[in-house]
């Protein structure tokens, strides 16, 4: 792909009823500083669109989100990075009207938080869902705000505290998935049709609002504590700069647990 092309494809359809946001940077849609750019910059051009009513996100290639890119996660810059991520998370998140999400294949880390902030997750069988920050030494600070407002604590903090990913049956049986189908892309248009596309996008920006709106203030004050305790506590620790060095240098970590 060209290197000055936007890592992200975003058009109107049905009348401009519909906003489409695509990950356009396959094979990996790493949620980087790029991506994190164009879709807040996207986000933010048609968030007064007065006819819109959903956002379908769903990614080019075999996978939604290998998720961040493991070099803005170094000290000299993650502070940057989690302000910049987590802005575009709230902005997703606090949308006024309903975010469905498509997934296929690999969706991790930041990839999984992006879909955590949206609404309804369409998933391919293949798809897996993970949150593998904690065997890099350190943890996915937006995830453990939003995790708990989509599956049940104890299955939050497994994917929180193990690092594992779950297949598409697992994610739908813990209420992370809503529908796992063939084509996710087509079951996300094919709901929107059915649900969203006769309301009045009025009615639905304040239903929205509605809905989501102790998530929304919740998640926002989270996401600041977590900042913290990312900056100010991790990442003073020897095993979360340990961690991050050795996945870049493809070794194992020498954990010292402090």
């Amino acid at each position: 792909m060209d290197a000055g092309a936007s890592p992200l494809k975003a058009w109107l359809e049905r009348d401009g009823a519909l906003l489409r946001l695509r990950l356009s940077r396959p094979k990996a849609n790493l949620v980087d500083a790029a991506m994190i750019a164009a879709l807040g910059n996207a986000l933010a051009q048609y968030r007064r669109h007065v006819m819109l009513r959903a956002v379908l996100v769903d990614a080019e290639g075999p996978h939604f989100s290998f998720g961040a890119s493991v070099e803005e996660h170094l000290p000299a810059c993650c502070a940057g990075m989690l302000q910049s991520l987590h802005a575009v998370l709230l902005q997703v998140l606090e949308f006024p009207v309903p975010v469905l999400v498509a997934v296929q294949g690999q969706c991790l880390g930041g990839g999984l938080e992006l879909a955590l902030a949206c609404g309804r997750i369409f998933a391919h069988p293949n798809a897996q869902f993970g949150q593998p920050e904690i065997k890099l030494g350190v943890f996915a600070p937006a995830a453990s705000a939003l995790l708990p407002f989509r599956v049940n604590q104890p299955d939050a903090e497994d994917l929180l505290l193990t690092g594992r990913s779950i297949g598409a049956l697992e994610a739908h049986r813990i209420g992370l998935v809503q529908q796992v189908e063939q084509d996710p892309t087509q079951a996300a248009l094919a709901w929107f049709e059915q649900h969203l596309l006769g309301k009045s996008a009025a009615a639905l920006a304040c239903a929205t609002v509605a809905a989501r709106g102790p998530m929304q203030r919740q998640v926002r004050a989270r996401l600041a504590e977590l900042e913290r305790l990312y900056l100010d506590w991790l990442m003073r620790t020897h095993d979360a700069n340990e961690g991050l060095a050795a996945f870049l240098e493809k070794r194992q970590p020498a954990w010292t647990h402090q």
